[in-house]
């Protein structure tokens, strides 16, 4: 029983694990933050593109 504790006491994996947890949690924090933004300025752009392809027409 106490091999069993002292080899859990040593074990890192977890800690990695939680660690590659939190950075991954910290990128898609964000990339959601920076989402609105970017769907502002693609709008602005697509919006931009249909104008001038509606005056080519005319």
């Amino acid at each position: 029983m106490t091999k069993l504790l002292n080899k859990l006491a040593n074990d890192r994996k977890g800690a990695t694990a939680i660690e590659y947890g939190l950075i991954a949690a910290f990128i898609a924090l964000a990339i959601v933050a920076t989402l609105p933004g970017i769907g502002k300025a693609l709008g602005t752009t697509f919006n931009g593109v249909n104008a001038a392809l509606t005056n080519a027409n005319n």
